[in-house]
């Protein structure tokens, strides 16, 4: 489901800061791959997380969900001095992709990959920690419990950035009713209904929840 018309794409891509070059051989290596043009974020969304990241003036960040490693770049540029980013996935194959470019662009020191599941590691953290800026975009079945994991360990004013908030337009199709469906619904209800956050829906690429600890 394209939420602009599709001919913006090309224009919203053109009015973000350009790509280097370690980024667009990144998205030319994953899109050779399977499921590489599905799974990764575009360039704009990149670009709206390192600014993100830069506004909260973040030093720790958590990201479930790596992939090819894309977003975890964005997401570390944008860090204080001397930040870390928490990188949860599951996959040593997709992220063996990601070490490579981390370290290409001169990133491996600020992030910490955790190969064990999100929510294992969340629960590892030391007991005090406090995030300044998550970003969700794994499994989305998983979406509820990373979401109620992780706004308890929110500093106040952090911000919780979940993806795919629109799963493609089936937010609002009754017949879409799988177990993906389901949980993103379950996640954006109780996002709104949170007295905790402040938050709000961007019609970005397909979707995004900015979620600001109160």
């Amino acid at each position: 489901m394209h939420i602009v018309n599709p001919a913006l794409d090309d224009y919203l891509l053109a009015h973000a800061t350009p790509a280097d070059d370690v980024l667009r051989d990144l998205v030319e290596e994953t899109h050779g791959l399977e499921p590489g043009t599905t799974m990764q974020v575009s360039h704009d969304e990149g670009e709206f997380l390192t600014m993100l990241t830069r506004l909260t003036r973040a030093e720790f960040a958590v990201e479930i969900g790596v992939f090819t490693g894309y977003s975890s770049i964005c997401i570390a540029r944008g860090l204080a001095e001397g930040g870390t980013l928490l990188a949860c996935d599951v996959s040593e194959e997709w992220t063996s992709v990601a070490r490579r470019y981390w370290e290409r662009a001169g990133l491996s020191e600020r992030i910490d990959l955790r190969i064990a599941p999100a929510l294992d590691t969340i629960r590892g953290l030391r007991p005090g920690a406090r995030i300044d800026l998550a970003f969700i975009d794994a499994d989305k079945t998983g979406y509820p419990a990373y979401y109620e994991e992780l706004v308890p360990r929110m500093r106040p004013g952090g911000l919780i950035v979940l993806d795919n908030v629109l799963r493609g337009g089936r937010v609002v199709e009754p017949e879409a009713q799988d177990d993906a469906d389901r949980a993103i619904r379950q996640v954006n209800d109780t996002i709104t209904a949170d007295s905790r956050v402040q938050s709000v829906m961007l019609p970005l690429r397909d979707g995004v929840t900015l979620a600001r600890k109160l």
